[in-house]
């Protein structure tokens, strides 16, 4: 029985390490391509050569929990609870250089943002130890900034983009925090995009599909592995000022986490998330402001983060030549 307790108390302090790496699948149960971004309008760049503001507002709220059998007839659990803001605003130079007949553009986003987690711990033994240990931070922080580049043709009644992105890690991280904003690890995303317009464009289509591919967190020795994402949206425009619609997403990694900080082996996740949309535009001077509404309950989840997404996003044009 001693030798027994004395390796259920190396676990204990083996599974409070863990506290400052949660373990879901993709390190800390996010990702680089925060799911639902790309909905409605998915695959529309700005048909004109010129500099345009996107300020995209994320907020999550969500909880996740993991319970293993321990070969001396216990059982451990470990939950998270996170709420996460961000305020990401972007700039878009749409350049006048044509790429394979299709505009060339570029982007670069500036991430600040808040995130507030709580972690549980609970050990049961039967006749042996019973213990729960709780954790939670919270904190304001600078997270990694995004390059982009993208290329979009348009059509009469379709448009078409293809976007690479690259999460440079650069921002506020400390290994040993629950709350952290940057990822800490280089990453990049490949995601092709379409919006196809319907009955005299009041009826609109979209789609996205992508992947990402992660490298390794240096501090924490964790290499998130390869995600694969896929977005949807279906809107009816009642007048070029006003739509509402139905936007879906469905996340699955698809190589499992790797390194020697994956602690509890690949850990594949997956999510879907499904949710309405409202969207509009309207005037500020001369310049057009479009903002977007979008809610997303997720569900079908399997080692991530399970809960409520929600975007605000408000675009305009900044400067175009001859206006």
């Amino acid at each position: 029985m001693k030798y027994v307790a004395c390796g259920v108390l190396a676990f204990v302090g083996l599974l409070l390490v863990l506290f400052s790496q949660p373990a879901f699948g993709a390190e800390g149960g996010s990702s680089f391509y925060l799911l639902g971004q790309r909905g409605q309008g998915a695959g529309v760049l700005p048909p004109v050569e010129g500099v345009f503001f996107a300020l995209p507002n994320y907020l999550y709220s969500g909880d996740a929990s993991v319970s293993r059998g321990l070969p001396v007839g216990g059982a451990v659990t470990f939950g998270l609870d996170a709420d996460i803001f961000l305020t990401m605003p972007t700039a878009i130079w749409v350049t006048s250089a044509d790429l394979l007949g299709g505009d060339l553009a570029f982007s670069g986003t500036f991430v600040y943002g808040n995130a507030d987690v709580s972690a549980k711990l609970a050990l049961e033994i039967p006749d042996i130890i019973q213990r729960e240990v709780a954790l939670s931070d919270d904190r304001w922080a600078v997270g990694d900034p995004v390059f982009s580049a993208l290329v979009g043709w348009h059509g009469e009644d379709h448009h078409y983009a293809v976007a690479a992105s690259i999460n440079v890690p650069v921002g506020s991280y400390d290994a040993g925090r629950l709350a952290n904003i940057s990822l800490n690890r280089w990453a990049l995303d490949i995601t092709t995009a379409g919006t196809w317009m319907f009955a005299q464009k009041s009826m609109e289509v979209s789609g996205a599909m992508g992947f990402t591919f992660n490298g390794e967190n240096d501090d924490t020795k964790y290499e998130t592995g390869t995600e694969f994402h896929l977005e949807a949206a279906i809107f009816y425009h009642f007048s070029e000022a006003f739509s509402i619609g139905l936007n879906g997403y469905h996340y699955e990694q698809i190589t499992g986490d790797s390194g020697s900080g994956a602690t509890l082996g690949d850990f594949k996740g997956k999510v879907t998330g499904l949710g309405p949309g409202v969207s509009g535009t309207f005037q500020v001077g001369p310049a057009p402001v479009a903002w977007s509404l979008r809610y997303f309950y997720e569900f079908n989840v399997k080692n991530r983060l399970e809960g409520d997404a929600g975007w605000l996003t408000i675009s305009l044009p900044l400067w175009v030549p001859g206006q």
